[in-house]
């Protein structure tokens, strides 16, 4: 992301602008991508995020203010008597004055290191000594003054450091932002996931309570007729209990997932009505490893943030070293005077240059032995080693993530095949025992473990169904695919 377009991001109040396509949905329904839009606009942790990146873009303009002009103004007033004259040269028993005196200031640093001032004074002067020739007398004079830096904070990569580490500051901002922004599309993707679970595990709860029941019922009726036992009813009645509280357990589930996706896509909106959710049926094929790391390599936004950071630690590091450098400077005052009557008339006569003084200076100043400064770019070294270490540290994890997350994919892959398997083998025992079970040949005790093992099944395949898709999201976050995967766009 560049400097020009987050400005731009920061110009429109806006960081985040989610650009999604455009997915058919039934009616009532809830998307997933419906969802994503709603967290990019309205997620807490996106919304706190945001103002790191707003201090980081005034922080530019902070750094860039050290080379505004600077104006100062000054006026002062002072009156003077004297009580006795100590001598007759004074021009008056008690020598009275007068001042009153105003200077403007106009600084500016440069690029190069270099100061420059502009002054100009005005004074009035005022006296009872019979000797003055002007009474009032105005004084007025103007200065340029330099100072350029020879060795140390000489040159504009100096100069200029602080700003250059603002903007690479920003950039960290915005690839943390767009980390952020990664790590939210994966949470709602799973929170959305586990909510479509959590409903069709109701489900299939409710259809095991109603399998229970009419076993109950049947087992009722055989009793009656003297084909069951009072121990067959009993069981019954057990298997419809149990089938109960799993729906209670899978209703409470439902109300949890709920309030953990209405907490990422909104604020406050816990008692909001969710629209119907829904597992994809869409295939997924399988990753490929050397794509999925190369992929991960480029768009990483934590390693692309990290690389900014030792950028800054390398700004840090030059600045360190050019502490350990003479302060020479080489120093210039050109100046004019006048004095007169008027005060006009001595501004009109300063430009004639009758009075002027001029004067060249050179100031070479060091700390002893440099000690703090030799600490200080030390510490800078070490900071940098620190975090070219912490990045290489930080692709391996992005590697060995890179391919838990393939390996992941590709193992549930393989479980969604079986578990649809075992649940259509369970299917057909529950009906086959079931089947002996009305044909006399069975107990209602060896019907309700076939429709447990069937529940378990069909229970056990929507959760692999589920581990396949929260383990692509998770593959997509490491890859940094996820803003491409669902068309969003920074713009």
């Amino acid at each position: 992301m560049t400097r020009r377009l987050t400005a731009a991001l920061l110009a429109t109040g806006l960081l985040l602008v989610p650009a999604l396509r455009a997915q058919p949905a039934g009616p009532g329904e809830l998307t997933l991508e419906e969802c994503i839009q709603r967290a990019l606009s309205r997620n807490f942790d996106l919304g706190i995020q945001g103002f790191a990146t707003n201090v980081a873009a005034a922080g530019i303009e902070a750094a860039r203010a050290d080379f505004d002009p600077a104006i100062s103004l000054t006026t002062a007033k002072d009156f003077t008597v004297t009580a006795v004259a100590g001598s007759s040269l004074d021009g008056s028993a008690r020598p009275t004055s007068e001042n009153l005196a105003s200077r403007a200031t106009v600084s500016q640093r440069f690029a190069t290191g270099a100061n420059a001032s502009l002054s100009t004074r005005l004074g009035r002067n005022q006296t009872n000594s019979q000797f003055s020739t002007l009474n009032p007398a105005y004084n007025s004079d103007a200065s340029l003054t330099l100072s350029q830096p020879l060795l140390r904070g000489a040159g504009s990569t100096i100069t200029r450091a602080q700003i250059r580490r603002a903007e690479l500051g920003l950039d960290r901002a915005a690839h943390d932002y767009r980390s952020r922004v990664l790590d939210v599309i994966q949470s709602t993707e799973t929170a959305y996931y586990n909510l479509a679970f959590a409903r069709e595990q109701l489900e299939v709860r409710r259809s095991s309570l109603a399998l229970a029941r009419r076993l109950h019922e049947e087992a009722r009726t055989r009793r009656e007729v003297g084909t069951a036992t009072d121990l067959d009813v009993l069981q019954a009645e057990v298997g419809v209990a149990n089938a109960r509280r799993g729906v209670l357990l899978a209703e409470q589930s439902v109300h949890d997932r709920s309030d953990q996706l209405l907490a990422l896509i909104g604020r406050f909106e816990l008692d909001a009505p969710l629209g119907a959710t829904r597992l994809p049926a869409t295939p997924v094929s399988r990753p490929a490893l050397d794509a999925a790391l190369q992929t991960a390599k480029l768009n990483q936004p934590d390693i692309q943030s990290l690389a900014k950071s030792i950028e800054q630690l390398e700004i840090d590091l030059r600045l360190a070293h050019d502490a350990r450098r003479l302060n020479l400077a080489a120093n210039g005052v050109l100046g004019l005077n006048s004095r007169e009557r008027a005060a006009g008339a001595s501004y009109r006569e300063l430009f004639d240059r009758d009075g002027y003084n001029w004067q060249l200076s050179l100031t070479l100043s060091f700390p002893w032995g440099f000690r703090g400064e030799k600490a200080r770019l030390l510490q800078s070294a070490l900071a940098l080693q620190r975090e070219q270490l912490r990045l290489r540290q930080l692709e391996q994890n992005i590697e060995v993530g890179v391919r838990s997350a393939v390996r992941a994919v590709e193992t549930n892959l393989e479980s969604v095949d079986i578990s649809a398997l075992a649940s259509a083998l369970s299917q057909k025992q529950y009906e086959l025992e079931s089947a002996r079970f009305q044909a006399g040949l069975s107990t209602s005790r060896r019907v309700l473990e076939a429709q447990t093992d069937l529940e378990t099944a069909r229970v056990s395949e929507l959760q692999s169904r589920v581990n396949l898709r929260t383990s692509l999201a998770s593959l997509h976050r490491i890859e940094g695919s996820s803003l491409q995967r669902f068309g969003v766009t920074l713009q």
